[in-house]
């Protein structure tokens, strides 16, 4: 597998050579992790602006300031935008979300600063067994191949009632936008990490 490097000036990306893609569609997840059809390049690009001040402010930290922001109003708000439909790497709701543009939507709404990409949400907040997650607590997954061992989807849990999970997200899969969805054995295949940025949450 060979690695290359580039820069736009604005964007940057890597070039992954490596196994064809079959498919004729573009596979991705919401890290901008691209197999471009017929080819065998994979594309992963950094949508961050590389401005200093942007960056500063998008450099995932362990902490979140959520601005004492109830976490039930955010999802009282996020809740007004199911049926929105997917797309690709869009915080637009006329256009539609990817799931971690789904949340920068989100959370820009209450002035809550959060990174643009799911993967750079690893290192955020403070992890949480999925058994104790509360309204508002975030939940991460692998993309949709989930032998790749990297976030590339996340949710926001919305209940959480004798261990029956639901968590709210923007899916690429059958409901193809904004939906509320259990943690069924097909998402707890993917988990990844439970994470708690509210402090109202404990």
């Amino acid at each position: 597998m060979l690695l290359t490097t580039c820069s736009t000036g604005m964007f940057s990306c890597i070039f992954v050579t490596g196994e064809k893609k079959e498919s004729g569609d573009i596979a991705s997840t919401d890290t901008l992790h691209a197999y471009a059809p017929e080819t065998d390049t994979v594309v992963v690009t950094d949508t961050v602006k590389h401005d200093t001040v942007i960056a500063k402010e998008l450099i995932p930290s362990k902490q979140i300031d959520t601005k004492n922001i109830h976490p039930l109003a955010v999802i009282e708000f996020a809740k007004t935008l199911i049926g929105t439909p997917y797309k690709y790497g869009s915080t637009d709701p006329k256009a539609g979300f990817d799931c971690s543009g789904f949340f920068t939507y989100v959370f820009t709404h209450f002035n809550i600063v959060v990174p643009r990409s799911s993967i750079d949400f690893t290192a955020v907040g403070k992890e949480i067994p999925v058994e104790s997650s509360k309204p508002g607590d975030l939940i991460l997954f692998t993309g949709t191949d989930s032998t790749e061992r990297f976030v590339g989807h996340m949710g926001m849990i919305v209940s959480n009632e004798n261990g029956n999970v639901i968590f709210i997200h923007s899916t690429s899969g059958k409901q193809y936008g904004v939906t509320i969805t259990p943690l069924s054995d097909y998402y707890r295949s993917r988990y990844m990490k439970t994470i708690r940025i509210f402090p109202e949450n404990g």
